[in-house]
């Protein structure tokens, strides 16, 4: 998985179609009810519910974990296999293509409600086509809304496709009515953690196997594990890609073909929601009159979406060199058996390469930038038409040269481009006399104003994250400089090596490719003119100057946070705490701090972050975990 160095400006990606042009000139009810009839894995005749369930309770694998398990708790092999079919009732899904045509229907009036546009690269759509006929196939999308499960689906039913199985929550099996649609939609359950139950595991996986390795339909999970609050990649969760990669290691399956699906929203439903959420503020649970009362989402525009699915990854050309799949010829299939270290790092690497495919294909809007420069000058207004607009072109640019993926409308007036994003996004920013800024009062000295503040500085960051991709290695090396005591190449290297290995519970970093990621930053600063570098040194360019002030800004924020944190576990931590105990104790001494001026970044009051540097300072050894406390 090493980095192939390459101009990132010379990567090709698909043109998009609205899917909801069409959907606005013809009757919904006719595309509910159209003919529909999918290509499926080498012309296989779809599965029956009960046919599936049976598959799964008489494989071999499940008959050894129920014996195994009657023998540990005594309990007959009968009883047990009496929970086992249980647990797969609760959680199987039951595909009714009458619920499908339903949701069909409805999410058509939504989203043609809610959305300008839904663009959907073709292309894409017809490599996964050809994938789904020659492989069974892996959905990987990336995970930032609720929206993100339907919409999926709902991409599949309008071109045709193989409607997948969804790996849900079981919060959503919950919801009165709407859990049981989800069901006969594709969803199927699961508890958001297993602990040590066998029985669960066993029955969980030989499910997900079964249907993987007959090309019952494509499998559909999110690699994140669940919806990201501050719109920046989750570090991935391994559970679900060992069990679709088992079928392969072991030589059940020919290959298996992975796709990530990059799905970019201009505005995000649940924006408000999330800020709150990281301020602490529970999460509603999901319900169903939950959802009757977030209809007034619906007289609100959120933008465009765009969905790229990425060009399928062959499991086995990914495991080619790097497993040895002889090792599973030692014992029967049959038996289950914990990753060996070297299967571990392949699904490990080949998570972090997915992740990182799902990032260079997501679409930057014009208020991913507008949030960036906004964020940044937020303390001072910007004129309208001249500051902001000429900023938002001058990193349009840098974008460009960085090799983003911007959707920036190149026919339309750079000014007209700037007010209607600020227009849509109208809620985060106030507009005076041709003045800009972000809608945030001067804190005063009540706790209530800066959580207000704070929501809004928290929902504009989660835009200005969708970019982190793009300048997280850049902006690694600028602020490497800034902290480095000299120019020396070497000493520059080794100030981006320990920031790098500080943030990589923060950003998708992939593992053992510092010097890859340091090449990169250095090749890009370089081809725009920022940096000379020489055998010895690192030297910034008079011109360079604007690109590294707007870089190591970007990671102020950031590095706050996490030195306010260390400040707090050495001078106020008087006893240890717990993790529950932890984030509220910091963001307590984070609010005092902020609120005496002694801080300049309200992100740093991000949940998120404080869970992100604790695991951080654990994984380096500052901060000790003992019998659920955590020393220092």
């Amino acid at each position: 998985f090493l980095y192939v160095h390459r101009d990132p400006m010379l990567k090709k990606r698909d043109d998009f179609e609205d899917i909801l042009e069409e959907r606005r000139n013809c009757s919904d009810l006719r595309y509910a009810l159209k003919c529909y009839t999918p290509v499926v894995y080498k012309g296989l005749t779809p599965c029956k519910a009960g046919v599936l369930k049976n598959m799964v309770l008489q494989s071999d694998q499940l008959h050894y974990v129920i014996n195994q398990v009657s023998k540990e708790t005594g309990k007959a092999p009968e009883d047990v296999q009496e929970e086992a079919s249980a647990i797969l009732e609760e959680m199987a899904h039951r595909m009714q293509l009458s619920t499908v045509r339903f949701f069909a229907f409805t999410l058509c009036k939504v989203f043609k409600t809610l959305f300008r546009s839904i663009c959907v690269n073709e292309e894409g759509i017809q490599r996964l086509q050809q994938a789904i006929q020659e492989h069974p196939v892996v959905l990987l999308p990336s995970h930032r809304s609720y929206m993100d499960f339907l919409l999926m689906s709902y991409i599949l039913f309008t071109y045709d496709l193989a409607l997948p199985v969804i790996a849900a929550g079981m919060d959503f099996m919950g919801m009165k009515i709407v859990g049981e649609m989800l069901r006969m939609s594709g969803a199927f359950f699961i508890r958001r953690s297993f602990g040590g139950d066998k029985l669960y595991w066993a029955v969980f996986s030989e499910y997900v196997k079964t249907i993987l390795k007959n090309g019952l339909a494509p499998v559909e999970f999110f690699l994140e594990g669940t919806r990201s609050r501050t719109a920046k990649s989750l570090t991935p969760k391994l559970g679900l890609l060992n069990i679709v990669m088992d079928p392969f290691l072991k030589g059940e399956v020919f290959d298996i073909n992975v796709v990530p699906v990059s799905i970019s929203y201009e505005r995000i439903l649940e924006e408000t929601l999330y800020a709150r959420e990281l301020l602490g503020v529970p999460k509603p649970k999901e319900s169903t009159s939950g959802l009757f009362k977030a209809r007034r989402v619906l007289s609100e525009d959120y933008g465009s979406i765009h969905v790229y699915f990425g060009q399928p990854v062959s499991v086995r050309s990914l495991a080619e060199g790097r497993v040895n799949r002889c090792q599973f010829n030692l014992t029967p299939r049959h038996i289950p058996k914990r990753p060996s270290d070297d299967v571990h790092s392949f699904v490990n690497a080949a998570a972090y390469r997915l992740v990182r495919a799902q990032e260079e294909n997501m679409v930057l809007k014009p208020w991913v930038l507008l949030a960036s420069l906004l964020l940044q000058n937020h303390h001072q207004d910007l004129d309208q038409d001249r500051a902001l607009t000429e900023e938002a072109l001058w990193l349009r640019d840098v974008c460009r040269q960085y090799g983003a993926f911007l959707h920036w409308p190149d026919h339309v007036p750079p000014s007209e481009v700037v007010s209607s994003s600020l227009d849509l996004h109208r809620g985060l920013v106030r507009i005076s006399e041709g003045r800009v800024r972000l809608a945030v009062e001067h804190a005063g000295p009540s706790e209530e104003q800066l959580l207000n503040q704070a929501v809004v500085v928290l929902s504009c960051a989660s835009y200005r994250n969708q970019a982190l991709h793009v300048f997280l290695r850049p902006a690694l090396l600028a602020s490497a400089m800034h902290i480095a005591t000299s120019s020396n190449k070497q000493e520059v290297f080794n100030s981006f090596s320990f920031l790098r290995n500080m943030f990589s519970n923060e950003f998708i970093l992939c593992p053992g490719a510092t010097m890859q990621d340091f090449e990169e930053a250095c090749f890009l600063l370089v081809k725009t003119g920022v940096l000379q570098i020489t055998e010895q040194e690192v030297l910034s360019t008079h011109r360079g100057h604007r690109t590294l002030a707007f870089l190591t800004r970007m990671m102020d924020p950031f590095l706050q946070g996490y030195q306010v944190i260390c400040m707090f576990l050495c001078e106020e931590a008087s006893e240890a705490l717990t993790e529950k105990t932890f984030i509220p104790a910091v963001r307590g001494f984070m609010v005092k701090q902020l609120l005496s001026g002694r801080l300049r970044y309200t992100e740093v009051l991000s949940s998120d972050l404080q869970k992100n540097a604790l695991a951080a300072l654990l994984r380096l050894g500052a901060v000790l975990k003992t019998k659920g406390y955590v020393d220092y």
